[in-house]
């Protein structure tokens, strides 16, 4: 069988899925349901549809003439980096697509460095020519720059160039929309240009697993490449773990990719990507092997996590009203289950109910907490921190590069903000009233900082973050203080209450509310936290009636999400997580507990002085 296998990369939001979508509508034999017609039926999973982002990577296999193309769709966002970089295992090539107005972006340089890392023949498309304000010639010429810059060989930078609009299904060799008919120019190039798998069918087989999945009826799924020899189903095979340890066992089911189905076929063949079953243990970086030459394969190196959270069971008034799992067993059981399919996921048990879960980025703890929420569970969850390395007696911490686009009348604000939050500068450049500005700042000074920017830009900025590495400490800085109003019992919030309470500073919560004693309803408008009783009523007298007096106005209430109060929290806060609520609170919700704490805080203080 003549294969190809090829991973679409990009930046965030470049159009890769797209893509993918116009190459599987336009392939021989591929059939599409009705729900399937205007949607992005690669992006099938809930938050992938709701937020407009890849973040599973996922396989798919077309035909053109004589030739099966595997195709994998790879996350475009840094904080699922994970996913791309295994997959440069699984395949001979890539499609890099290049935004036709913006050019390679932060996410660019990052998947195309593991691509070249991994020696890999890249065909670059550049996308969205069809937008008014494309400018492809420009685009190529800074991916060349790029390919330079990351140390691509002579015949790595000699890549072939596609034009192309994932959107209308059409691409050329040439940047004019009006010549083309049909994607058919990818699908040639990347039989021209990417090469078919160098495997020996003859050999004893071997088998790296690069994505696990689940099936109702088959279980747990091994995919992977078969670098050599067959596996067929009801075959005797030996797995070998990361660790290096053997054990035997029998495969059940062998699956090829057919358009977006996994179809059960006898036996793979020597260089596809398929699908294995019956070895429940299975994890990623596994090899499967034959018995008469058990030799494992180089497993994958994952760079480490970066940020970190504490995941504990929820201990406020309201636990278990809202999901049905809300207890230690329950989390733990949901934890260990993620570590089976995310290799860039790190869990460390603490002991009474809580967790410490490291990943690579805000957002992908923030996609871990809502899946879990949408499945049933409930958890309460910290601010997030950074991981830091120590070399020698220096202490180092994660360093991110920073673009960003925002209108030239605020850059001097945002300059201003991430100066406080320890940014470096270093670079500014000015056209058509856009500015952009490029920094090198920690991890730490962007937690928090996602709110502030839209605020400072209006809404028009926009940001890209990567990481760049570790550096030394920067010493410590407080851009994100806050002041929370928190309640002061527990009830029903009221007009008259809140009416008062909005006074002090911006409201989270709108009347007629069931808080408890502790849950911060609000932002304090100075740098200090206060008390508020949000459920006081106006009390009847023998001289006027409950409804007499002016009026109450009460502004709308700034309903958080999960990522904005992930952001919010300070370090004595948490997040209550349930599939009906978030809610922020007090780590110590007694008020009396708090008083307590802070004597205790600042007599230790003292006594260190």
């Amino acid at each position: 069988m003549d294969i190809r296998n090829v991973a679409i990369i990009a930046h965030v939001d470049h159009g890769k899925t797209t893509l993918v979508d116009a190459l599987l509508k336009q392939s021989a034999d591929f059939t599409l349901r009705k729900d399937q017609a205007d949607a992005l039926i690669m992006d099938s999973n809930e938050l992938e549809r709701e937020r407009g982002i890849t973040i599973f990577s996922k396989n798919a296999a077309v035909r053109y003439q004589d030739t099966k193309i595997n195709i994998v769709d790879t996350p475009g966002h840094a904080d699922f980096g994970g996913e791309v970089e295994r997959i440069m295992r699984m395949v001979d090539g890539c499609l890099l697509v290049i935004d036709a107005q913006e050019g390679p972006m932060p996410q660019t340089r990052f998947v195309l460095k593991h691509a070249i890392r991994a020696g890999h023949r890249i065909i670059v498309v550049i996308n969205k020519i069809d937008k008014p304000a494309a400018r492809p010639d420009w685009a190529l010429n800074q991916t060349f720059d790029l390919f330079v810059e990351l140390g691509a060989s002579d015949a790595q930078a000699d890549f072939p160039v596609v034009y192309a609009s994932g959107v209308q299904g059409k691409a050329g060799y040439a940047s004019d929309i009006s010549a083309m008919t049909s994607i058919e120019p990818v699908f040639m190039t990347i039989v021209k240009e990417i090469p078919a798998p160098v495997a020996d069918a003859s050999a004893p087989a071997q088998f790296l697993t690069v994505n696990v999945a689940r099936d109702n009826f088959k279980g747990k799924l091994a995919i992977g490449r078969l670098y050599r020899g067959v596996l067929r189903s009801g075959m005797s095979v030996v797995h070998i773990a990361r660790d290096g340890s053997p054990r035997t066992t029998r495969i059940t089911a062998v699956m090829a990719f057919d358009g977006l189905q996994r179809v059960e076929t006898e036996s793979a063949v020597a260089g596809d990507i398929v699908a294995v079953a019956g070895i429940p243990e299975i994890s990623i970086g596994d090899t499967i092997a034959d018995p008469a030459d058990p030799t494992p394969l180089p497993t994958i190196a994952i760079e480490e996590p970066t940020v970190e959270m504490t995941f504990g069971v929820n201990t406020s008034p309201f636990s278990g009203r809202e999901g049905p799992y809300a207890t230690s067993r329950n989390l733990e059981e949901r934890l260990a289950k993620e570590l089976e399919t995310d290799v860039a996921l790190r869990v460390t048990p603490l002991g009474e109910g809580t967790w410490t879960v490291a990943g690579r980025g805000e957002l992908h703890l923030a996609i871990l907490i809502e899946k879990m929420r949408r499945e049933g569970y409930e958890l309460q969850v910290s601010r997030p921190k950074v991981i830091c390395k120590r070399d020698g007696d220096t202490l180092l911490e994660p360093i991110e590069h920073v673009t960003i686009e925002s209108p030239d009348a605020y850059a001097g604000a945002v300059i201003e903000e991430l100066g406080k939050r320890r940014g470096e500068m270093l670079d500014m450049r000015s056209e058509h009233g856009t500015a952009t500005l490029e920094f090198r700042i920690p991890t730490r000074g962007l937690i928090g900082f996602r709110n502030t920017f839209l605020t400072k830009t209006k809404g028009l900025g926009i940001m890209h973050s990567i990481l760049e590495g570790y550096g030394p400490h920067r010493g410590e800085f407080n851009a994100s203080a806050h002041g929370s109003l928190i309640a002061f019992e527990a009830g029903i919030t009221s007009g008259y209450g809140l009416a008062n309470a909005q006074e002090r500073g911006q409201l989270f919560v709108g009347s007629g509310v069931t808080i408890y004693e502790g849950m911060v309803v609000g932002e304090n408008a100075k740098p200090e936290d206060i008390e508020v009783n949000v459920c006081k009523e106006k009390k009847l007298s023998n001289m006027r009636s409950k409804g007499e007096g002016e009026a109450i106005r009460l502004d709308v209430a700034h309903t958080m999400d999960l990522e904005d109060a992930i952001e919010y929290i300070g370090d004595d806060e948490l997040v209550e997580v349930t599939p009906q609520s978030v809610r922020i609170r007090k780590a110590m919700l007694s008020s009396i507990a708090r008083k307590r704490n802070d004597r205790r805080e600042r007599s230790a203080m003292e006594h260190v002085q």
